[in-house]
């Protein structure tokens, strides 16, 4: 366990105390996330990264686009246990939802990306998702597609060549507008309380009291955000299945992939997983890496047995559900992008 881990931990056992107040560990989404030194945000770049995210010619057989397995239109994701790339490939984890994702300090379930940017350099030559060649392949499309030659140097001015990192760059710029604010949850944070119902707040301090907070805390419930205990590239990881031998690990099959182990070759780092955000968690079922769990209520007395060693009840199951539900945000309207021509 993690120095701040135990930190964490104690901090949240004192939910009802001063220390609460000065604590703070839940906080509303902040009106931006954290954006790179070497990508600044503009109008021009988020308009094209959006092009690029719709547009099925960044895939090898011009059959899916970025939205194919995060649908922006919906939650984010595809409701689906586990997504097919371009080249049929069935996937081995669930497409997390892309609302809010740029407030992660590291990417993919195993934290392997340290940046937004290096995950999509991933996500477009991996045989599983857009399956490209290579790189080279990647730019070679967009270039020989007439408008877009014009729009990179029209977003990204004179000598600055299309090149595989400013396609990137132009996709994570918009990524990070995919923010979902307002919820219920960051209204009742910020005074309001009569925001959340008497049964979410029950929910809220059972998520506390029983131990979800001690890893789904702070602005996204997953941990820290960047800059705040941990910075970009340092991932805050869980052991889960924290309970090894239940019946729903096997009923689930929740250790069958050992996660960043796969990365690292450390044992330490076997069954450990990046934290993951649980904003609009009631909509982006199914659940946990490879979305074997369907319904909330299931997925919450799921991790009872398998993360918390308690067999919660069918009350605090729902009272945790219905907290759940109030954090979910306001959706950025989406409209689909003219795209350029071939």
């Amino acid at each position: 366990m993690s120095r701040l881990f135990s930190i964490v931990a104690s901090s949240l056992m004192l939910f009802s105390s001063s220390v609460y107040a000065d604590f703070e560990p839940f906080q509303p989404l902040p009106p931006s996330p954290p954006i790179p030194s070497d990508n600044p945000q503009t109008a021009a770049k988020i308009e094209l990264g959006k092009q690029l995210f719709f547009d099925k010619r960044l895939s090898a057989t011009y059959t899916i686009s970025c939205n194919g397995c995060h649908n922006v239109m919906s939650a984010g994701d595809d409701g689906k246990a586990v997504s097919r790339g371009a080249l049929g490939i069935e996937g081995k984890r669930s497409s997390p939802t892309l609302y809010n994702v740029a407030y992660q300090t590291v990417y993919f379930w195993d934290g392997r990306a340290a940046t937004l940017e290096e995950a999509i350099k991933e996500h477009l030559i991996s045989p599983t998702e857009m399956g490209m060649k290579d790189k080279q392949a990647v730019v070679e499309r967009i270039w020989n597609t007439a408008d877009y030659p014009r729009r990179f140097a029209e977003t990204y001015g004179k000598g600055v060549a299309l090149s595989y990192d400013s396609i990137t760059k132009a996709l994570a710029a918009y990524i990070r507008t995919l923010r979902t604010p307002d919820s219920d949850f960051d209204r009742y944070l910020q005074g309001d309380k009569d925001a959340i119902s008497k049964q979410a707040k029950r929910g809220f301090k059972t998520f506390v009291d029983v131990g979800c907070a001690s890893c789904h805390f702070w602005v996204n419930l997953s941990g820290p955000v960047p800059g705040l205990a941990f910075q970009m590239g340092e991932g805050f990881y869980e052991l889960f299945p924290n309970y090894p031998g239940t019946k729903d690990e096997a009923r689930y099959q929740l250790a069958d992939d050992i996660g960043r182990y796969y990365i690292t070759k450390d044992e330490t780092d076997r069954r450990m997983w990046r934290v993951p955000v649980l904003r609009n968690v009631a909509l982006t079922a199914p659940y946990f890496h490879n979305g074997q769990v369907k319904r909330l209520e299931e997925a919450i007395r799921v991790m009872g047995t398998t993360q918390l060693g308690k067999d919660l009840t069918p009350a605090q199951q729902q009272d945790i559900a219905a907290f759940l539900h109030t954090v979910s945000g306001r959706f950025p309207t989406q409209r689909f992008p003219e795209l350029p021509r071939d």
